[in-house]
């Protein structure tokens, strides 16, 4: 496979870190998951496996939904609203809050607007939007935006009726960035009176058992290992692993054999050993959740599933 660009300078430039003896290099970037359709695609794979479901608690997730979409409901107090769906992935979590919110508020007008750093994504969520029938959908050349990006798009959404922003981070996208930026940056792209709703997971302390499912899930590595192979590695190069550390479930491959790397007159060397982290996702405290939350937002409710594994979080400007 051809050496892609992005991950390779993203590699050159962060370099590795000592673990003891052995050399990590941590390239856990979301941006580097979904450069093509496969990979897009691979996650969506992922995202749809009944083990996968279970164990990332969305039975739970749907359950909290069910519970607190009337309260939801009570707070968006206009007629018309943009409904921005953060990390849209193919727009069903989405889906499931809009057809409630429909089947509550049947006058709102919704303009839903998907937004992923894959194209192959937005796309996914507009097809499964359109589907439904409840509303409009906008599509730009931002929908394909990376996050930092947010504060520039958000604007250009108020117009006519819809100066009202209700934004969405479902399916502990949360967990995959640094906490603090990313609530900065969807705070600052918000108006007075705009919503931010938030479905997330908390650490429930069994944290290291779920790691150890996610490594024997089969789509977990078939999703991934497009990082490595797009390096110009094998797959005899490289063993999945899952742990649990640093409060945050880390996805690595480690090296099995000595490599070197040459693109654009340059050259890297892997060692039989070295590891790559190649996904981070932070399970938060509850407490600390919480923290954050309030550090950022107004009017923050928070709601903790029962088997205390999910959060569910409405926030306002």
């Amino acid at each position: 496979m051809q050496v892609n660009d992005l991950i390779f300078k993203e590699l050159i430039k962060r370099g590795y870190t000592l673990d003891g003896n052995t050399r990590v290099w941590n390239i856990a970037d979301s941006k580097l998951w979904y450069l093509t359709p496969e990979q897009a695609q691979g996650f969506l794979d992922l995202d749809h496996d009944s083990a996968y479901k279970k164990e990332t608690g969305q039975p739970a997730a749907k359950e909290l939904l069910r519970e607190n979409i009337k309260r939801l409901a009570e707070n968006i107090s206009t007629d018309s609203i943009n409904i921005i769906d953060l990390g849209c992935g193919d727009g069903e979590k989405a889906a499931e809050i809009i057809i409630e919110l429909k089947r509550i508020m049947p006058k709102l007008h919704i303009r839903y607007c998907p937004i992923d750093i894959s194209g192959y994504m937005v796309q996914s969520a507009i097809k499964t939007f359109s589907e439904l029938n409840v509303g409009e959908v906008v599509e730009f050349k931002y929908n394909i935006s990376d996050f930092e990006n947010l504060e520039n798009v958000t604007p250009l959404l108020r117009t006519g009726k819809f100066k009202k922003n209700l934004i969405l981070l479902l399916g502990n996208t949360l967990g995959n960035f640094e906490v603090n930026e990313l609530l900065y940056v969807i705070r600052t792209s918000m108006e007075k009176g705009d919503l931010f709703f938030l479905d997330t997971a908390v650490d429930d302390h069994k944290q290291k058992e779920r790691a150890l499912s996610y490594q024997n899930n089969k789509k977990s590595n078939a999703w991934l290992i497009n990082v490595p192979l797009q390096l110009g590695l094998s797959k005899e190069d490289v063993e999945f692993g899952v742990r649990f550390r640093n409060s945050r479930i880390e996805c690595y491959y480690t090296i099995t054999r000595d490599k070197k790397i040459s693109f654009q007159d340059k050259n890297l060397y892997f060692m039989k050993g070295d590891q790559m982290i190649v996904l981070v996702a932070y399970k938060h405290d509850k407490t600390n959740l919480k923290e954050y939350l309030n550090m950022h937002f107004d009017n923050v409710s928070v709601t903790i599933s029962k088997d205390n594994g999910k959060a569910l979080a409405l926030c306002m400007k």
